[in-house]
């Protein structure tokens, strides 16, 4: 089908990938792609808000051998290696605000509760979105990916029959497992693990001490957060996945070997209880799928920032 609209640049070379495939695994990445540039560094620009407390630039930070390191030299490197992703990430969202209003596109709480929910069931191990956004900036980036696949999507006509056979040929993406935002620690003995066990009872902190002796290295950053997993997932170890099942909301397991010889321990943060949506549940999320699946080539928010005027610090045309 042709594209409604002519701001399309990026060609995208077609693909034999069967959609039940993509659904869960390419279109979150799409979203993500646009999120993880923002999410991750979206607290630096809190730094940049003026305080009473920190009003001067001269404020020293850090020293190193007694030389020191003030605060604005530390923002102004935050911002040269930072700042053109966070604000380019706050222009499209304010973008994709006007182009709501523009075009009359609404978004309900419970179009982003949906995304939320596939979004979790099918994270990859690899992607760290969850865990870098809040609740709050997590719903908005997904809201702006909605309002743009909303506009592309507008003129497009999808059937009720390709709907409803999509819906009936694809039971299981809408029949959600449960989930457990979890997070872990890993140790390369059992001795090792009852020690770390020994010392949360104690009072430590499960994040601190993931930061400081998990051998899981992709989550020790993270304060041992590795998201949400569920009881079906395939990229994750099966004795993490049956270990978190018995824990309960705000505990930690006792340590369990792992499917390589080490040992892990794990927190349970929140649970998701299963949901099985309906027809009419998930009837705009398929057709605005399937309508995004027929344009020729990708769009991006900034593909709309000459149509709304938005300049910006750096001064380049998007």
């Amino acid at each position: 089908m042709k594209s409604t609209r002519n701001f399309r640049t990026t060609s995208t070379p077609p693909t034999n990938t069967p959609i039940t495939q993509r659904r869960l695994k390419t279109k979150p990445v799409l979203i993500l792609i646009a999120i993880l540039l923002v999410g991750n560094l979206f607290w630096f620009i809190l730094w940049l808000l003026p305080s009473k407390n920190h009003a001067s630039g001269d404020e020293i930070v850090a020293t190193v051998d007694g030389e020191v390191i003030t605060r604005q030299q530390w923002l102004s490197a935050m911002e040269t290696r930072y700042g053109k992703e966070t604000l380019q990430g706050l222009v499209n969202e304010a973008v994709m605000d006007k182009a709501a209003a523009q075009y009359k596109i609404k978004v309900a709480e419970e179009e982003v509760d949906l995304e939320l929910a596939f979004m979790r069931s099918s994270q990859d191990g690899t992607d760290t979105t969850i865990q870098n956004l809040s609740d709050k900036e997590l719903r908005q980036k997904i809201r702006a990916q909605l309002i743009l696949e909303k506009v592309l999507a507008k003129d497009i006509v999808i059937k009720e029959e390709a709907i409803e056979s999509f819906y009936n040929e694809n039971q299981s993406l809408f029949n959600i497992p449960t989930s457990y935002r979890t997070s872990l620690i890993v140790t390369e003995s059992k001795e090792d693990a009852e020690s770390a066990l020994k010392e949360l009872e104690n009072g430590s902190e499960f994040s601190v001490l993931a930061r400081e002796r998990s051998l899981h290295t992709s989550s020790a950053s993270l304060g041992g957060d590795i998201g949400f997993i569920t009881s079906q997932q395939t990229n994750m170890d099966p004795a993490i996945s049956a270990a978190v099942q018995k824990v309960k909301v705000k505990e930690t397991s006792k340590p369990f070997v792992l499917s390589d010889g080490r040992y892990g321990i794990v927190y349970v943060e929140e649970v998701l209880e299963g949901q099985s949506f309906t027809y009419e549940e998930v009837k705009g999320h398929i057709e605005r799928e399937l309508a995004v699946e027929q344009l020729p080539s990708a769009v991006a928010p900034e593909n709309f920032w000459e149509e709304f005027h938005a300049t910006w610090f750096y001064g380049e045309s998007k």
